[in-house]
């Protein structure tokens, strides 16, 4: 299973690890890939996760999650 995460407020590198690491702490990711141009997160899940945990974890990292698809 996949989501692709949009979000605001990466504008470095910096930022894209800060996102990669808050996401891969969640319990059930696999992996993550950043795309700091796409202002876009995709990440391969073991099992189904609540958008919520993606949306609060994003959140505590400093930034603004605009869709999840």
């Amino acid at each position: 299973m996949t989501k692709k995460i949009y979000i605001e407020g990466m504008s470095c590198n910096h930022c894209v690890r800060h996102v990669e690491e808050a996401l891969k702490d969640i319990d059930g990711v696999m992996s993550v890939s950043v795309d700091l141009q796409k202002k876009l997160a995709t990440v391969e899940l073991a099992r189904a996760i609540e958008d919520e945990k993606f949306k609060s974890a994003i959140y505590e990292a400093g930034y603004e999650v605009v869709k999840i698809e």
